[in-house]
């Protein structure tokens, strides 16, 4: 049986919105840094979709080759080879556009160019998707030149395959043994039985861009009639029939939400979804979320391709843009679908993890700038990329080592429509420590949502403080994690139970992070930005060192201490003032009840914090988790605030009256433990959560929801 390559790929997106260009090669800043390459590498990676990028090159007329000599030169040293990307979702550089008539021809000479200059080079992608670049560019008008009609769209697609055409041709001149990798999405569409005619209508167009490529449209074919009405001349449909070129390997770039669902019901889906043929109203929605029966099937799609072109195929970008666990379920059902088809004689050529340094801003469709990371292989957040569990899937896959990280026995969620949500038997769990307070619940909440198998442990359930008792509760329950989310919680409290306070906050992590130890499980604990007495008056990161003022940062730095110490490999996180929509507990639930009962509040306006928000901080905490991080991390929403005016801006978005907070200085509130003036925190291995504006906002939606009960109890366990 034929074996699949693994392939790597850099997301390269370089579309152009008005005047301003955006470049995710720039964003993530491997424009810049050659050691991406070292990296790469090490995943076991031999081809890499790679950019060589119109846009980026020609500068002002000129070719500008120098980064990309250096960078060819340590990849061929590497051994990897490349597919050459030259056009990803981009319309050229300014001196032309998708609907200009020489389009095609100006890339022909800019592909003409990068062969002569890297002759050796096989594999070429001259265009990326340009059925979706159309689309996006002249049917609905996100991307520059902005148009939303059929003749633009039919001119922009034209215009793109002609270029293909036209620079393999030049390419294949210099390099006789050049190869063709066209990529494009090919998802199906579905919808209501009455828009049967344009579900048709789009499921026939969906491989228009390979249709013309390959020769294939002519007077039988189902758009031919479409597309002469949209401006297509016969000089057209006569150049693609003569100048046919098949590709060697038609890849399919798959993402869970590229299969849609036309729905008449429009008013049931956001706005931004609904839309129109001009006989009817509908929403354009992701058909997994909407049908059942339609969930993403890479065996599927990749032996549709293969039977209608018999032409080897390939998955030239698997990636999934949400939380860890999912990104590698999304890896593990391609590589699985890759291997089915392979096994009954289909011929996949490769299956390529795209986005290997993540991707910017793709909840916008690459129209903002809103600084929406999606990480990757690698997490480009912190200072030096961080490998993530994707990475280590990909290690795996390239080494022949049977992957084993115990989140891959569930099914993704997309799963759900076959029925195969049912937990797995025998999967490993996280157990949740502190179950009924406000971290615990969270965690509970959040792994329920994202299928993680969890098991809530209560203090009925065993003795927390017994080493005997916790070392038998493990064995039994056999969790590839721990979740310490137990705390004394009451900082002035702490100062007259100064022994309970350090028993909950100190031994109990202590004692079941060495048992974690000796089972060879995970261990995840909590600490405080209280660690701190705020005389650096700037952020404080996890380099700093602690020097608590009260009792309750004194007991967490003893437990950041005792967890090291008996289990190196634990994962510390220290985070500072909490909120959240799932209790009743927390400064800005209790000042909300407060003002709506006509109550004045005094907030102390000289501490400054960095408040949390508890689904961002638990959701990061997983997916450090889940990528086997280790070692003290510093977790909380960027954007450091006093108590005062962090009130006082939560009120205003709540609808609340602001006037109800009066600022009050520290020393003149009734707290019986010393706090610092400043305790915001900052992290150097990677700012892993969101804008605090970014947090309020969702706080703010998330207010009219149901909230579980919650414990007043000193140890929330």
């Amino acid at each position: 049986m034929r074996k699949l390559e693994i392939w790597g790929g850099v997301e390269c997106t370089l579309n152009r919105v008005g005047n301003r260009f955006f470049d995710q090669t720039l964003r993530s800043g491997h424009l810049e840094r050659d050691s991406d390459l070292l990296r790469f590498a090490s995943l076991g990676i031999r081809t890499l979709r790679y950019p060589i990028l119109w846009e980026q090159v020609e500068q002002g007329g000129t070719f500008h080759w120098n980064r990309l000599d250096r960078r060819l030169s340590l990849l061929s040293a590497l051994g990897i080879k490349i597919v050459a990307g030259l056009v990803h979702h981009g319309s050229g550089p300014g001196h032309t556009d998708l609907l200009d008539d020489s389009f095609a021809l100006k890339l022909a000479g800019f592909g003409e160019a990068v062969a002569r200059r890297y002759p050796w080079i096989e594999y070429y992608t001259p265009i990326n998707e340009p059925l979706t670049t159309a689309r996006f560019s002249g049917l609905y008008g996100h991307w520059y030149p902005h148009h939303r009609n059929d003749r633009s769209f039919v001119r922009a697609l034209t215009n793109q395959v002609r270029g293909i055409t036209l620079s393999m041709k030049r390419i294949r001149q210099i390099n006789p043994k050049a190869k063709l990798v066209f990529t494009e999405d090919l998802g199906t569409v579905y919808g209501s039985s009455e828009l049967d005619y344009q579900v048709a209508f789009e499921n026939h167009r969906r491989w228009l861009s390979l249709d013309l490529l390959c020769g294939t449209v002519n007077e039988a074919h189902p758009l031919s009639a479409y597309l002469r009405e949209n401006g297509m001349s016969e000089t057209d449909l006569a150049f693609f029939q003569r100048e046919t070129i098949r590709p060697e390997v038609v890849g399919i770039n798959h993402y869970v939400t590229s299969n849609r669902y036309l729905d008449l019901n429009f008013s049931a889906h956001p706005i931004c979804s609904h839309g129109g043929n001009g006989q009817h109203q509908y929403a354009d929605v992701a058909a997994v979320r909407a049908l059942p029966g339609t969930e993403p099937c890479f065996e599927e799609l990749l032996t549709e391709a293969w039977e209608r072109y018999g032409i080897p195929v390939g998955l030239t970008e698997v990636h999934m843009g949400r939380t860890r666990e999912e990104q590698i379920r999304w890896l593990q059902d391609a590589w699985k679908g890759a291997h089915d088809c392979l096994a009954k004689g289909v011929p996949v050529k490769a299956l390529c993890a795209w986005a290997l340094l993540g991707s910017y801003d793709w909840d916008s469709l690459v129209t903002e700038s809103r600084g929406h990371y999606e990480s990757g292989a690698f997490d480009m957040r912190s200072p030096v990329p961080r490998i993530t569990a994707v990475g280590k899937l990909l290690r795996d896959y390239t080494t022949g080592t049977k992957p084993s990280h115990p989140l891959l026995h569930q099914p993704g969620w997309w799963a759900k429509a076959k029925g195969r949500e049912k937990k797995i038997a025998g999967s490993a769990p996280i157990l949740i420590l502190g179950s009924t307070g406000t971290l615990g619940t969270a965690f509970s909440i959040l792994c329920e949502q994202r299928g993680i198998p969890h098991i809530r442990v209560r203090r009925n359930d065993l003795d927390f403080f017994s080493p005997d008792g916790v070392c038998e509760f493990l064995a039994k329950k056999r969790p590839w994690a721990v979740v310490n989310a137990t705390g004394f919680v009451d900082v002035d409290l702490a100062e007259s139970q100064p022994d309970l306070c350090k028993q909950v906050n100190t031994l109990l992590p202590t004692v079941w992070a060495e048992q974690c130890e000796k089972k060879g499980a995970a261990f995840l604990t909590f600490s405080s930005d209280l660690v701190f007495d705020g005389s650096l008056q700037a952020p404080y990161s996890e380099f700093c060192v602690p020097n608590p003022l009260n009792t309750y940062g004194q007991s967490k730095f003893l437990g950041e201490q005792g967890v090291a110490r008996v289990h190196p490999d634990s994962l510390i996180v220290r985070t500072s003032a909490f909120f959240g929509p799932w209790d009743q507990s927390n400064f800005l639930a209790e000042t909300l009840r407060s003002v709506a009962r006509n109550h004045r509040v005094y907030v102390s306006s000289d501490q400054i914090v960095t408040p949390t928000y508890v689904p961002d901080l638990v959701n990061a905490s997983l997916d450090l988790l889940i990528d086997g991080e280790k070692g003290l991390w510093h977790l909380s929403n960027s954007g450091e605030v006093s108590w005062y005016d962090f009130a006082r801006t939560a009120l205003t978005m709540a609808g609340a009256n602001p006037l109800s907070v009066h600022s009050v200085l520290a020393a003149h509130t009734e707290t019986k433990a010393m706090r610092p003036h400043y305790s915001a925190l900052t992290s150097g291995r990677g700012q892993q959560l969101p804008a605090l504006s970014d947090a309020l906002n969702r706080w703010k939606q998330a207010l009219s929801l149901c909230v579980p009960p919650h414990s007043n109890e000193v140890m929330s366990a």
